[in-house]
């Protein structure tokens, strides 16, 4: 904290300095949405006539350095009227811009809230930012909304499975991708298993997907960052929105504690599945046998004065499973979910320097109990964190926008923790040995430069670093696996840490506003990991970090792309090319079946490699948007103990994903959207032989990820139908969306099982491979609200 200090010091002495020598003068303040108070970010503030201008940060707020003059100032964000501000620059001045959302808005569907250009004119790459009122015109599978599986819609994301709202990004695993919810990291992402993700999209405000370049102001993983951050609430008036669908409902409430001061949001939601079942389940012997999730989201902010603003964010999630059967007395209870909140102080140090203070906690939790007569069994796992952040936006001038700053995370990991009991007898230790703590750091510096007209350079890096600490008990295994001796470490003490710097380089070179070249490398470290024996991520993996034996996963990421913008920004495209080289995988050994053993005893180590090509069209404006997806790409694993030593494909390798996207707003009342993807067939392990030993038929399995699956294919649709209101002005709203997933009911592989007819000892047996689907075609209709 005291080197931030110092930092902060000389910077604003450099200021004052350029400032005095220069006689520069500086424009700042916030633009926001004039019916609500949000904040815009992405929002464009450009000298009109020149080629000046910068973008608001992630708060709304911007900082334009200029010599004494006057001055046209043009606000602009997409889906919005832009205003112009006359102004004679003679000193610093504070202009707070409040911009109107366009009255034919709903005409215009738009992917991305960047400015015109941007697409060509920024460092951005592998970039993606989809606001919530886009990813609700999108069918949805049973009617739920999801930004996770919108972000599966773009080149080089792939869905963990069929209506799975995990992904992999550019060959790498589910744990590779960070996911922020106000700037809180989310550990578990789905719903019912995984087909629905934690995120309430009414909730959200906007969601921001990076899968190439990531920024130096991001660390801890090594594939993606998925930046999703909740709406802050109507500071201008009361208003509600939400939902009836097929198997849940939810409802937003929002409005002013303080007029154009303060305001609030809470948001929930809750599936039925269990109401619905319940007449059935109650007349059989599986009395108390049910499912169900909601979420709740809130958040407060405060104005307090121009230059400091605070904000109270929170989250809360659970699904609870339960299985009863009265025949055997026997009762299950699966309770999981996650829980986050952030508090957040804004403070505006100067009209150059711009200072965000977070303050983080979140947790998740799963946990298993049975019970049959008079025996009883509890097992619970998790991670739980206390994050703190301090992030600095510099603005020196127009060509400059300086980041820098610095976090601290405490990890607590809880692989397994068990205790049971019989009768009088008690089984619960006070905690099990795997139980594991940790301190994670990092501290960035970066610049975006615009260094002429034609060349940009945003060059950053990061120091990460990690310390695995007590209490901790490191046990020393002979060859065969049998523990010899044990070295205790108390609590605080170091028991190994790791670190290094993570450069991160992205240059742009435009030679007008519609071509751009980009190129980029970074480095990254990722110092937990999540090692699943699934092909999706399911409630029962467990987060373990970096150990004596475990050492932190380390990627160097190399992309080039050309950028191209067409007929005034109605069509964007780009065509990029990656490589990616990952070191220190982790995946079970060969032969691992589950246990409550430290998990780190069944892991091996070895690296990865993932390349290809990603080919982007997309149509921003008019009736008809939408776009097309095209991925060509080869992801291959390498480990010394697994398929004899050899290269193989990974589960998630995927030689060709095509999708494409259409929305049509036929008028105000009628809106059209359609989805279709191709996807080249998962890879999986098959038996190539089957023989008997001692009377049993046992599988001889082939190399690691041999065989291909049939491709994946499905086609989606849904309208949305607005009614006329009766009357003008008539604040009650609704809507009808009506989609069907899965239109010709496609049986697409989710596993193969290989079954068995007849007898072995009359020569009648066969053995058939068999293959599971999941979705036939899902028809579902939701009423939606707002008043």
């Amino acid at each position: 904290m005291q080197s931030f200090r110092y930092v902060v010091t000389f910077l604003m002495i450099l200021t004052l300095c350029v400032a005095a020598k220069a006689q520069r003068y500086t424009v700042s303040g916030y633009v926001r949405d004039s019916t609500n108070g949000e904040s815009l970010p992405g929002a464009t503030v450009q000298v009109q006539g020149t080629g000046t201008g910068i973008q608001t940060n992630t708060y709304g707020f911007y900082s334009l350095t200029l010599s004494p003059g006057t001055y046209t100032i043009v606000y602009s964000f997409v889906g919005y009227e832009s205003k112009s501000l006359e102004l004679n620059l003679t000193g610093n001045t504070i202009r707070y811009m409040e911009l109107l959302p366009r009255s034919y808005q709903a005409k215009e569907v738009v992917v991305t809230a960047r400015q015109q250009h941007a697409h060509v004119k920024s460092t951005d790459m592998g970039r993606v930012e989809l606001s919530s009122q886009q990813v609700k015109k999108l069918p949805a599978l049973m009617g739920e909304t999801d930004v996770l599986k919108a972000l599966q819609l773009m080149p080089g994301v792939q869905a963990a499975g069929e209506g799975n709202a995990g992904f992999y990004v550019r060959g790498g695993g589910p744990d590779q991708n960070l996911i922020l919810l106000d700037e809180a990291p989310v550990y578990n992402t789905g719903h019912l298993f995984g087909f629905f993700s934690v995120f309430n999209a009414d909730a959200i405000k906007n969601t921001t997907l990076i899968k190439g370049g990531m920024p130096a102001n991001y660390g801890g993983r090594l594939s993606s960052v998925v930046d999703v951050n909740m709406k802050e609430g109507n500071n201008k008036t009361f208003q509600g929105e939400g939902g009836i669908g097929l198997i849940a409902s939810r409802l937003s409430l929002q409005g002013p504690l303080k007029k154009d001061k303060a305001s609030f949001i809470v948001s929930g939601r809750r599936t039925y599945i269990d109401l619905l079942s319940k007449p059935f389940v109650n007349n059989s012997e599986y009395k108390g046998t049910g499912y169900y999730f909601y979420d709740l989201n809130m958040k407060v902010n405060y104005i307090l004065s121009d230059k400091d603003r605070l904000y109270l964010s929170g989250y809360l999630g659970r699904d609870v499973f339960s299985f009863s059967s009265n025949n055997r007395k026997f009762l299950v209870k699966i309770p999981w979910g996650n829980s986050t909140a952030t508090l957040r102080w804004n403070h505006v140090f100067s009209s150059k320097l711009f200072a965000n203070l977070s303050l983080i906690y979140n947790d998740y939790k799963f946990q298993f109990s049975a019970l049959q007569n008079s025996f009883n069994l509890r097992l619970s796992s998790g991670i739980s964190d206390a994050n703190g952040k301090l992030d600095f936006d510099f603005y020196p001038n127009p060509r400059h926008h300086i980041k820098f700053g610095g976090n601290y995370i405490y990890h607590v990991f809880t692989p397994s923790t068990v205790s049971g009991g019989q009768d009088s007898t008690v089984f619960s230790p006070p905690e099990n040995a795997y139980k594991k703590y940790a301190h994670e750091v990092g501290a960035y510096l970066m610049d975006d430069w615009e260094i002429s007209p034609h060349l940009q350079l945003n060059a950053g890096v990061r120091f990460s670093g990690f310390m695995q600490i007590g209490p901790y008990t490191r046990y020393i295994r002979n060859d065969a696996g049998q523990k010899t001796d044990s070295v205790r470490y108390g609590r605080w003490r170091p028991v190994v840490s790791y670190g290094g710097f993570e450069p991160r380089l992205i240059l742009r070179y435009s030679w007008n506003n519609d071509n751009a070249i980009k190129a980029a490398f970074t480095r990254n470290y990722q110092f937990i990991h999540l090692v699943s024996n699934a092909g999706t991520t399911l409630p029962t993996d467990v987060w373990v970090p970096s150990t004596y034996r475990v050492q932190p996963q380390q990627s160097w990421q190399y992309s080039a792309g050309y950028f191209r913008n067409f007929k005034n920004n109605t069509y964007e495209a780009s065509v990029e090319a990656y490589y990616k080289e990952m070191y220190h995988q982790i995946e079970y050994r060969e032969g691992y079946t589950p246990s409550l053993s430290d998990p780190e005893l069944d892991f091996v180590f070895g690296k990865g490699k993932a390349y290809g090509v990603e080919v982007f069209v997309n149509k921003k404006k008019g009736a008809l948007t939408g776009w097309l997806g095209y991925t060509l790409a080869w992801t291959w694993r390498k480990f010394p103990q697994l398929n004899n030593g050899e290269w193989y494909p990974a589960k998630y390798d995927r030689r060709h994903d095509f999708v494409a996207v259409a929305t049509y707003e036929l008028n105000k009342r009628w809106t059209f959207s359609g989805v279709f993807i191709y996807g080249t067939g998962n890879t999986t392990t098959m038996p190539e032989q089957f023989y008997f030993m001692e009377g049993a038929l046992v599988q001889g399995y082939g190399k690691i990820n041999s065989y291909r699956m049939a491709p994946y294919n499905r086609l989606d649709l849904s309208a949305i139908y607005t009614p006329r209101p009766k009357r003008e002005n008539k604040r009650f709203q609704g809507s009808w969306a009506f989609s069907i997933y899965n239109v010709y009911s496609r049986k697409n592989p989710y596993f193969i099982y290989f079954d068995q007819e007849g007898k072995a000892v009359d020569g009648s047996l066969k053995v058939t491979a068999r293959q599971v689907s999941l979705f036939p075609i899902i028809p579902a209709v939701t009423y939606n609200f707002r008043f």
